[in-house]
C-alpha cells in the first residue's frame, strides 16, 4: 500500500459493505441503497463515521500493513494469558481460547449519553419492581404484572419475601444486552440480573486492545473503567455490616464453570477473595471463610452463582455449590450480596413488554431506552397479536433456564418453513405462557479485521450485540460502566452467543470531557489490614496447593522412574535378575504398568511396550499423563494465586507431552528411544515448574503447604524405592546401583564425591544422611519438619507436635545404618526406611484433618 494514501480511503477500499437493512457502524448509517463499494471518485464515496475517521487517522496508512502482525500478537497474548471460555458441549476440550477481534466497537459521546441515561432509568425501575414484589406486592394487586410471570417463575424466591436488603438496594450489578437498529437507535433485547457475566472478560479485552492501539486509545479520549469498578467495591463495603473494613469475597461455582477465567481475573483485579461454596460456613447467622488460621467473617459476596444453587437447605437440595444456611444470613442482615437472591424472574424476556407501564407507574416517566416489541403469549390478546407475525419474530422461552419448564434455544421465525411455523403456532396456542415472542431486529454490523489464509485481508462486517453494565456505588445509587462487551454473531449463526462460537470486541466509549484516570492501586493500607490480608489463605486453596505440590512431585517421580526403567531395560545389566525384579516391582507399585503385564524376566519387550503405551494414559492412575493432567486441574482452581508464567508452564507441559505421545503412537514410532526423548522434554518443563514454585511464589502458608505436599511425596517415594532395592538385592550390581542414584537425581553429586565407588556406605551417606543433598532423606525430613513447624506458627527453634511425627535425622548414624545382621540384611536401615514411608503418609492424613476442615470449630450450623 502506498504510505501516502489517505488511511480513511484505504479503510473504505478494504471494507466490505454491511448487509442490506443493517446499520453499518463503520459508516454511522444503514447501508445505502446503492452499491457504495463500486469504484467511484473519492469525492463520491460514502464517508466513514467520525469516530472511525479518528481511529484510522491514528492508525496511519502504513499501519494497515501491520494489522496481520497485531492479530497474531493478540492471539498469542490471549494464549499466553490463559484467557479461556469453557464450553460445556465440548467434552474432549472444554477450555478454548477466548475469541477477541482486533478492532474495538467505538461509541460516540452522543450515542453513549442516550445509552447511559436509558440504562440508569431502567435499573431504577427494576430495583423498585423487586422492592415491591418482595414487599407490598402492589404491582401484582393492580394487574401491572401477571402473577404467573412472578410467583410462577422458578426464580421468584418466597424465602426472600419481606426481606429488606442492606442499603435498601436490590440490584448491585445489572447487565443489558442492546442492539442497534437500522435507524441507528439502540434497543434493549434482554436483561441479566441474577449473576451477569462479562465484567472480567471486558477488562481483559480492554487491556489487550488498548496495548495494540495505544495512540488511538489515548488521542480519542476513551473513557477508563477503573473508577466504576472501584465504586462497585466501595459501595458494597459502605452497605455491608462492617463498613469500609468489610471483607468482600467473590463466590464462584468453580473451575468447570464456563466463565471461571473471569471470576479469577475479576477477584484479582478487585482485590476480592475468590471463594467456592465449600470455602464458606455459617455460624450463628453469620458467614465465615475457612482459612488456615481459622474462621474469618465475610461481610459481602459478589456472587457468580445462580440463585437456586446458593443454599441446599432452602433452595436446591442437590446443590454442592452453595452454603447451607446462607439464606438465613441474608435475611438476618449480616451480609450484603450482589445481587440479593430472588431477581432471576426479571430475566424473563416476557418482562420487557410490561416495563413501559411499570416505568410510568413507578417513576412517572416514559422509558428513554426502548425494548424490542415483546409479547408474552400467556395473555390471549398478546398471543393473538404475535401469532400472525411469527415469521418476522424470535420465539423465546418465558422461563429461560428453568429445569421444570420448556427449555429451548431462541428460534428465529424467518429460518422456519411454513410447516415448522404452524407447529410452533400450535405449541403457543396450547401452552402460551411458556412462550414469549419478540420482534426481530437486524443487528448492526461493526467492522472486523479478517485475515484468512490464501485470501487478501479485508475489513469485514459482523453483526453484534452490546452488553452494558450498571453497578451500584452506594444505597439507591448506580452508575453505568463506560464500556462494555461487544458480542459478535458467528457467521454461520444468527445469535450472539459465546457458547455457540461467537467472538467478542472491546468497547471504546468516547468522552467530550476529561478522561477519568482513577486507578485501583490503593495509596496506603493500615498495618493491621496488610497483616490480615497477607495471611488469608482459604482452606480450599490451601488443599489445592497441597495437592498441586503432591502431583508435581508425583509426576517427577513417575517420570524419573520411567526413564530409569527404560534405560535399564536397554542397558548393560538387562540380564541381572535382582535389577529386573526391582524395576518390575517399582513399575507395578507406582502404576507405570499393570500388575497383569509379564515381568521383564518373562517378556522384556512386552513389559517395555506396555510401559510406553501407558505413559500418556490419563485414566491410568498414576501414569505420567494422569499426574500431568492432575497438576493442571489443581492449578486451574488456583489461577488467582499463580503467576501467568507458572500457569503457562503447566499448560505447555501437559499439552506438549500428550501431543508428542499421540503423534508417536499415530506414526507407529513410539520406540524406547523416542519415549526417552519425550520424557526428557517433559522433565525440562517440570524443572521450570519447580522453579516457578520455588522462586516465584510468596512464602505464605499456602506455599508452605505446596512445599509440604512435595516433601511428603518425596520422602515416601524415595524411602520406598531404596527399601525395595535392598529387598530385591539390586544394589549389589552396577546397573541397580546406578539406577538407584539416578532415581534420587544424585548421579553427578555421587560421582563427584565418591568417584567410581559402589560401596553401600557411600550410597547411604549421600542418599540418606547428606544434609546438603535436597534429594537425601535427611534433607527432606529436616525440611519437612521445619515447614510443618512454620505452618503451625511455632516460635523459632521450636517444633510443633506434627513436626515431631517426622523422624529426626539427628538420630541417624551411618555406622548403625550400614550394619548387617546375621542373615546379611540391613535391618536397621530398612526399618528406618519403612518408618519414613509410614510417617510421611500419616502426616498427610493429619494435615487434612487439621487444616482443610473446620468441623471441630462448629457448635451449631445455624442460629435459632
Amino acid at each position: 500500500m502506498p504510505p501516502s494514501e489517505d488511511p480513511r480511503a484505504l479503510a473504505l477500499a478494504l471494507a466490505r459493505p454491511a448487509m442490506a437493512g443493517h446499520f453499518d457502524e463503520l459508516l454511522g448509517q444503514s447501508r445505502p441503497a446503492d452499491t457504495w463499494l463500486l469504484p467511484k471518485p473519492p469525492a463520491e464515496r460514502t464517508p466513514l463515521a467520525p469516530e472511525w475517521n479518528q481511529f484510522f487517522e491514528h492508525l496511519g496508512a502504513s499501519g494497515f500493513a501491520d494489522l496481520n502482525h497485531r492479530t497474531e500478537q493478540l492471539q498469542r497474548q490471549i494464549h499466553d494469558n490463559g484467557v479461556t471460555y469453557n464450553v460445556y458441549a465440548d467434552a474432549d476440550n472444554p477450555q478454548r481460547p477466548w475469541s477477541l477481534d482486533l478492532f474495538p466497537l467505538i461509541v460516540s459521546p452522543e450515542s453513549w449519553k442516550k445509552i447511559e441515561t436509558g440504562v440508569l432509568q431502567r435499573v431504577q425501575v427494576l430495583d423498585r419492581v423487586l422492592a415491591d414484589i418482595y414487599g407490598p406486592q402492589q404491582l401484582l394487586a393492580r394487574g401491572l404484572l401477571p402473577p404467573a410471570l412472578v410467583q410462577g417463575h422458578p426464580g421468584y424466591l418466597r424465602p426472600m419475601h419481606g426481606v429488606q436488603p442492606l442499603g435498601s438496594t436490590h440490584l448491585h450489578v445489572t447487565a443489558f444486552d442492546l442492539a442497534r437498529g437500522p435507524d441507528g437507535n439502540w434497543w434493549v433485547v434482554s436483561q441479566r440480573t441474577q449473576a451477569p457475566s462479562g465484567l472480567g472478560y471486558l477488562l481483559e479485552n480492554r487491556l489487550s486492545i488498548s496495548r495494540l492501539f495505544p495512540q488511538a486509545f489515548e488521542s480519542m479520549h476513551i473513557q477508563r473503567l477503573a473508577a466504576t469498578y472501584r465504586a462497585l467495591v466501595d459501595g458494597l463495603k459502605r452497605m455491608s455490616p462492617a463498613g469500609q473494613d468489610a471483607h468482600i469475597a467473590l463466590l464462584t461455582p468453580g473451575p468447570y464453570n464456563e466463565t471461571y477465567f473471569e471470576h479469577a481475573y475479576l477477584a484479582r483485579y478487585l482485590g476480592l477473595t475468590l471463594v467456592e461454596g465449600s470455602d464458606l460456613t455459617v455460624r450463628d447467622q453469620r458467614l465465615y471463610l475457612k482459612t488456615l488460621k481459622g474462621l474469618e467473617p465475610v461481610h459481602g459476596l459478589l456472587k457468580r452463582l445462580d440463585d437456586q444453587f446458593l443454599d441446599p437447605l432452602e433452595l436446591r437440595p442437590d446443590s454442592r455449590l452453595g452454603v447451607p444456611g446462607l439464606m438465613q444470613v441474608v435475611r438476618a442482615g449480616n451480609l450484603v450480596m450482589a445481587n440479593p437472591p430472588g431477581s432471576a424472574f426479571l430475566e424473563s424476556p416476557a418482562l420487557l413488554g410490561f416495563l413501559p407501564a411499570l416505568s410510568r407507574h413507578l417513576l412517572n416517566q416514559e422509558l428513554l431506552l426502548p425494548a424490542l416489541p415483546t409479547w408474552w403469549c400467556g395473555e390471549r390478546a398478546a398471543s393473538e397479536a404475535a401469532l400472525p407475525e411469527l415469521a418476522n419474530c424470535v420465539i423465546k422461552p418465558t422461563y429461560q433456564g428453568a429445569a421444570s419448564r420448556q427449555a429451548f434455544d431462541a428460534i428465529l421465525g424467518r429460518t422456519l418453513s411454513r410447516r415448522e411455523l404452524d407447529e410452533w403456532a400450535g405449541r403457543i396456542l396450547r401452552q402460551g405462557d411458556e412462550y414469549t415472542v419478540q420482534a426481530y431486529l437486524p443487528l448492526s454490523q461493526m467492522p472486523t479485521w479478517s485475515a484468512q489464509p490464501n485470501q487478501p485481508a479485508r475489513i469485514a462486517p459482523r453483526s453484534m450485540m452490546l452488553r452494558v453494565f450498571a453497578v451500584s456505588d452506594g444505597p439507591q445509587s448506580w452508575r453505568v460502566l463506560p464500556g462494555g462487551l461487544a458480542r459478535m454473531v458467528n457467521v454461520r449463526d444468527s445469535v450472539a452467543s459465546m457458547q455457540r462460537g461467537g467472538s467478542s470486541a472491546d468497547v471504546w466509549v468516547q468522552t467530550q470531557g476529561e478522561v477519568d484516570r482513577t486507578t485501583l492501586l490503593q495509596a496506603s493500607l493500615s498495618p493491621e489490614l496488610v497483616t490480615r490480608r497477607s495471611h488469608r489463605v482459604t482452606s480450599r486453596a490451601a488443599e489445592n496447593l497441597f495437592w498441586l505440590g503432591r502431583y508435581a512431585e508425583r509426576t517427577e517421580n513417575s517420570l524419573r522412574l520411567a526413564r530409569v526403567t527404560l534405560e535399564g531395560l536397554g542397558g548393560e545389566d538387562q540380564t541381572s535378575t535382582p535389577f529386573l525384579v526391582w524395576l518390575h516391582d517399582m513399575a507395578t507399585r507406582h502404576g507405570l504398568v499393570l500388575a497383569a503385564v509379564p515381568s521383564p524376566l518373562q517378556a522384556r519387550r512386552v513389559f517395555e511396550r506396555s510401559l510406553i503405551a501407558g505413559l500418556a494414559d490419563p485414566a491410568a492412575v498414576p501414569s505420567v499423563g494422569y499426574n500431568l493432567r492432575a497438576i493442571k486441574q489443581s492449578a486451574a482452581t488456583l489461577r488467582e494465586r499463580l503467576s501467568q508464567e507458572h500457569w503457562n508452564v503447566i499448560v505447555r507441559a501437559e499439552d506438549k507431552f500428550f501431543s508428542r505421545c499421540a503423534k508417536n503412537a499415530k506414526d507407529g514410532d513410539f520406540s524406547p528411544m523416542e519415549a526417552l526423548r519425550v520424557l526428557e522434554a517433559t522433565s525440562t518443563h517440570l524443572a521450570a515448574m519447580t522453579g516457578a514454585q520455588t522462586d516465584r511464589m510468596t512464602r505464605d502458608d499456602g506455599w508452605r503447604l505446596l512445599s509440604i505436599g512435595r516433601h511428603i511425596e518425596r520422602l515416601g517415594f524415595l524411602s520406598t524405592a531404596l527399601a525395595r532395592g535392598f529387598k530385591a538385592g539390586s544394589l549389589a550390581n552396577t546397573g541397580g546401583f546406578e539406577a538407584m542414584v539416578a532415581l534420587f537425581d544424585s548421579t553427578i553429586t555421587f560421582h563427584s564425591q565418591y568417584q567410581q565407588s559402589r560401596d553401600v556406605a557411600a550410597l547411604v551417606d549421600l542418599l540418606v544422611l547428606d544434609r546438603d543433598n535436597p534429594r537425601s532423606l535427611a534433607w527432606v525430613a529436616h525440611t519437612l519438619r521445619g515447614r510443618l513447624a512454620k505452618l503451625a506458627g511455632s516460635p523459632p527453634g521450636e517444633l510443633s507436635p506434627m513436626s515431631n511425627r517426622v523422624l529426626s535425622p539427628a538420630d541417624w548414624d551411618l555406622a548403625e545404618l550400614c550394619s548387617v545382621d546375621a542373615q546379611g540384611n540391613y535391618r536397621v536401615l530398612t526399618d528406618l526406611l519403612a518408618q519414613c514411608t509410614q510417617c510421611a503418609y500419616a502426616v498427610s492424613d493429619e494435615i487434612s484433618a487439621t487444616y482443610f476442615t473446620h468441623s471441630r470449630d462448629a457448635k451449631k450450623s445455624l442460629g435459632a
